[in-house]
């Protein structure tokens, strides 16, 4: 498996002085992702835990629904490096009552996807893909245990804590347990990650779960919670105009600005608890 760090010389300069010194950076590399031995995608990403990439990266992009419907992942050796397996090319082989999918459409909706889409068009996709609804969930979890999150995931982000360089996504319990972290270079491979890890333990639908994420909340990572079934997506940064669409839309709670005891709920907070300003009807914000 390749390295999630590396070692590159800087010169370090201050008003004082210049020295130069080793720093350890977070590793980027191509993963390309095939589904039935035909190539569907590349994306950028810190090696490690790649099969749940993969994995959720096919649930949120509608081709899969759980793990049954995948019967192999593997890494494939590549032609030009003498069939040396460098772990940067994955085959996922679907069940044989999946349709593997269009691969021109794919292409296309994969590569735009990640530089942002806009319109009802977009909005509409996701709610007729998503197999899921969670506006149906009748989740609720504590504004006081939700405050804490930001603080847990970042004690879990080991590799940031060493390059200061990686995205973080975390799935929480209603009690505030810390179900599973993952890091990536890319923010939308974290949540794929995270999102992977449910499926490897057959739990999507992901009802009754919080995903966390460390810098802002697009209408990408918006769109892979609603595919996954989660009822809470938060972000400790900003909100994009069409995230909170999405989220009104599809009944999924969004809250961002997540920093110690503040926070901006745009949806559903109904499903937010305590402190001051609980809303007092279902959801009165959409």
């Amino acid at each position: 498996m390749g390295r999630v760090t590396a070692r590159r010389r800087a010169r370090h300069l201050t008003a004082e002085r210049s020295v130069t010194r080793p720093e350890t950076l977070a590793v980027e590399e191509p993963l390309e992702i095939r589904v039935n031995g035909t190539p569907i995608t590349v994306t950028m990403r810190t090696p490690g835990s790649d099969v749940e990439l993969a994995q959720g990266f096919l649930l949120t992009e509608g081709v899969i629904a759980g793990r049954d419907d995948i019967v192999a992942v593997q890494y494939c050796r590549g032609a030009t490096d003498a069939g040396i397996n460098t772990y940067n090319v994955l085959d996922v082989t679907l069940a044989p009552h999946v349709p593997a999918p269009d691969v021109d459409v794919t292409r296309n909706f994969y590569t735009t996807s990640s530089c942002g889409v806009c319109g009802k068009a977009s909005l509409d996709a996701v709610l007729l893909t998503s197999r899921y609804c969670p506006g149906d969930d009748p989740f609720r979890l504590a504004a006081e245990t939700l405050a804490v999150m930001p603080g847990r995931l970042l004690d879990a982000q080991k590799v940031f804590a060493s390059t200061g360089g990686l995205h973080g996504a975390a799935l929480f319990s209603a009690d505030g347990a810390m179900l599973a972290v993952r890091e990536d270079i890319g923010r939308h491979n974290a949540v794929d990650k995270v999102i992977g890890w449910a499926l490897e333990h057959h739990r999507i639908p992901l009802a009754g779960t919080a995903l966390l994420v460390s810098g802002r909340a697009s209408f990408e990572l918006t769109q892979k919670a609603v595919m996954a079934g989660v009822p809470l997506l938060a972000a400790v940064s900003a909100p994009s105009s069409l995230a909170v669409d999405l989220a009104s839309q599809s009944g999924l709670t969004l809250v961002a600005f997540l920093r110690g005891e503040s926070m901006n709920v745009y949806t559903r907070p109904d499903r937010l608890v305590g402190w001051a300003g609980e809303p007092p009807g279902p959801h009165p914000l959409g």
